[in-house]
């Protein structure tokens, strides 16, 4: 049977990677991207703001060169109406959606604390409603209306087969230096494993996975020096085997990749 993907966030890095791998096991994938100018920092390398401003038509071609289906399309997932535009175009190309990754993040990095800098020279930002909002109404919110949004279409037609995988990072416990996005991303942990416990009936399986550090472009060589860093294809190869037919006994999880 042929499934249908919407990966967020995928013009680049794991969402790229994921894309790619899912295509790769003729999976139709719709890719969601937001082009965006990150704020100065000099910290950070050059190429990750060159693919933050990225669209994602290079993805959509590799997958198509390598015998695949792929569409993008440019959302901003903080509007609260795209979880249905997006299926709904998903479903008009490639047919009903019985995969999804929570890959989309609005990672701003703020602290409770004064100081301009974390310990890699990298901007940090007060906590204030802005970067609050801009991690919680994508990592969040968009994620939880997605994971909606995919379900209430799953038991509409019956369906029996699906596949939710979120990326997560920091922990339940606190993400020092990037409080707001920890916060985050804990409460997508937390509406992933409620999905898993209630869609599990209907055939639907729902896990986190946790990267360490990945090279998605932000990686400087002072973070490099003190982490080992692993490569998107490395991360989207567990997502994709966990959107697999193989993993469906795999439910419930927060896969952590060192």
């Amino acid at each position: 049977m042929p499934h249908t993907a919407v990966v967020t966030g995928a013009n680049q890095g794991i969402g790229a990677a994921t894309a790619r791998a899912l295509a790769a096991q003729g999976v139709s994938v719709l890719i969601t991207y937001l082009r965006c100018t990150p704020t100065p920092d000099p910290s950070l390398p050059g190429e990750y703001f060159s693919a933050r401003e990225a669209g994602a038509d290079s993805v959509v071609a590799a997958i198509e060169e390598a015998g695949g289906r792929a569409h993008a399309v440019e959302v901003d997932l903080t509007d609260v109406t795209a979880p249905t535009a997006l299926f709904d175009t998903a479903e008009e190309l490639f047919g009903p959606v019985d995969v999804l990754v929570n890959n989309a993040s609005g990672w701003v990095q703020d602290t409770f604390l004064a100081d301009p800098e974390d310990r890699f020279g990298r901007v940090q930002r007060a906590v204030v409603p802005q970067t609050f909002d801009a991690q919680f109404a994508v990592d969040a919110r968009a994620g939880a209306l997605l994971i909606a949004e995919f379900a209430r279409r799953h038991l509409a037609r019956g369906g029996n087969w699906g596949r939710i995988v979120g990326l997560t990072s920091g922990s339940p416990e606190g993400f020092p230096g990037e409080v707001s996005y920890g916060a985050a991303k804990a409460a997508l942990d937390s509406y992933t494993m409620s999905a898993a416990a209630e869609l599990w009936p209907h055939g639907i399986t729902a896990n986190m996975v946790k990267p360490g550090v990945t090279d998605t472009g932000w990686v400087s060589d002072a973070v490099r020096a003190e982490f080992p860093v692993a490569l998107p294809e490395e991360v989207a190869s567990v997502v994709a085997f966990l959107c697999s037919e193989a993993a469906g006994r795999v439910t419930g999880n927060v896969v952590v990749l060192r």
